[in-house]
């Protein structure tokens, strides 16, 4: 007779102390897993440093500023984050943006197509673009660098044969005006930080009890808590700034209240931080800028998702380019030009996303994004020139690509890829 033994039942993992928690942290930064610290400390820094040069740089009406200057370039930069992941470049995002805004001035201004009719067009443009150039890519093999300068060369051309040369098309549909010059009502400001807040925390926890019921390592509950916290501190801090009288002549008129481009800011960034970290899409995206090869003999569809971040990548460019046309209330020649892509890429790479694949996320588009704003914006008013500041931002630039290459470098040797 066989004495059968029973299994003995498997101990839950102890949720690591708050100690234990920090330890592991810095022991995975030393390791290269850096993440966004060096945007958020080069951030608080050149905040600092702007604001004792010149107390101006901190005025609610230079706050609120820095959400309306930055937001076309931080949008283009959210797009540009998910063909990033693949180890691709896309260098026509910003004509794209051009293009899309084109359309959208046309079918406003010459056709009389309303707001919501011409904003559909142009984003679906942005959808056809992106086809396009995934395509190309992924099916014909041609290298993404060369595909998307030809599309960058080829763009400003058809942005001029839809504005008609080098004409002015100006916009006055009050809906995409409103986009980058209207405010939320200080009340409705305040619903929607309650709102995230509420959401944010109810994920959070949600996420701890889940993981605890099944038995995974988990965050210790305080560190939870005090992620919660600092982001109701930072909401908070920032929606009273923004809620503060920041008109020149109060007698005249009264401005006050959070731009409203921060909300379509905050829906993308949700929506798209959602898609990468909690489907199934996502980390396919991540498995194929992690080792292309291995995702391909794991079953994934390589070439599928190599078209459609080129999609994504270019109708959120087309969005972002609807946004610089309603902070302009035009669209010319330029719209998508200039250095428009160089602080989108700029961006994204300073906010954390690497440039070899496989690492970012698209809260990067929004550190970098906020890092090259406070650049531009706090140069300026100290004075200095267009070249010093195009200077200092490559710099910056180049700093970070050099943190991503050493980070990586590091993790390789630790064994922490």
């Amino acid at each position: 007779m066989t004495l059968q033994l029973e299994n003995p039942p498997v101990a839950k993992p102890t949720p690591p102390s708050v100690e234990s928690h920090v330890r592991n942290y810095l022991a995975r930064v030393r390791g290269g897993d850096i993440g966004p610290l060096p945007a958020l400390l080069g951030l608080v820094v050149l905040c600092i440093v702007f604001t004792i040069a010149r107390p101006v740089f901190f005025t609610p009406l230079n706050f609120a500023n820095l959400f309306t200057q930055g937001a076309p370039i931080t949008i283009i930069a959210m797009g540009l984050v998910f063909v990033l992941l693949l180890g691709e470049i896309d260098l026509s995002a910003g004509f794209t943006s051009g293009l899309c805004a084109a359309v959208l001035a046309v079918l406003l201004t010459y056709q009389g197509w309303p707001w919501y009719g011409a904003a559909a067009a142009a984003i679906l443009t942005g959808m056809v673009v992106g086809f396009v150039l995934g395509f190309l890519v992924a099916k014909i093999g041609i290298p993404s660098f060369v595909v998307t300068l030809a599309a960058f060369l080829g763009f400003q051309g058809a942005v001029l044969l839809l504005i008609r040369g080098g004409t002015n098309v100006r916009i006055s549909d009050p809906v995409i005006l409103a986009i980058e010059n209207r405010n939320l009502p200080p009340w409705l400001g305040w619903v929607l930080v309650a709102l995230t807040i509420v959401g944010y925390a109810t994920v959070q926890f949600l996420r701890y009890r889940n993981r605890a019921a099944r038995g995974l390592v988990n965050d210790p509950l305080p560190v939870v808590a005090f992620r919660v916290g600092v982001l109701s501190v930072v909401l908070v801090t920032a929606m009273y700034v923004l809620n503060l009288e920041r008109s020149v002549n109060t007698l005249i008129t009264s401005v006050r209240g959070a731009p409203i481009v921060i909300v379509l800011v905050g829906v993308l960034l949700i929506a798209g931080t959602f898609v990468l970290e909690r489907t199934r899409y996502g980390r396919h995206v991540y498995a194929v800028g992690g080792n292309r090869e291995a995702a391909r003999r794991a079953g994934i569809n390589v070439d599928r998702i190599r078209i459609s971040v080129f999609v994504i990548c270019s109708s959120i460019a087309a969005i972002g380019g609807i946004v610089a046309a309603s902070k302009g209330g035009s669209v010319d020649p330029n719209t998508g030009g200039s250095n428009v892509l160089l602080y989108a890429v700029g961006a994204a790479v300073i906010g954390g996303t690497s440039l070899f694949g496989g690492k970012g996320k698209l809260r990067d588009a929004v550190l970098g994004g906020a890092v090259i704003a406070v650049i531009d914006n706090g140069m300026s008013l100290l004075g200095f020139s267009s070249g010093q500041k195009f200077v200092f931002t490559g710099l910056v630039l180049l700093l970070a690509a050099g943190v991503d290459a050493l980070s990586r470098r590091r993790a390789a040797a630790t064994g922490n890829r």
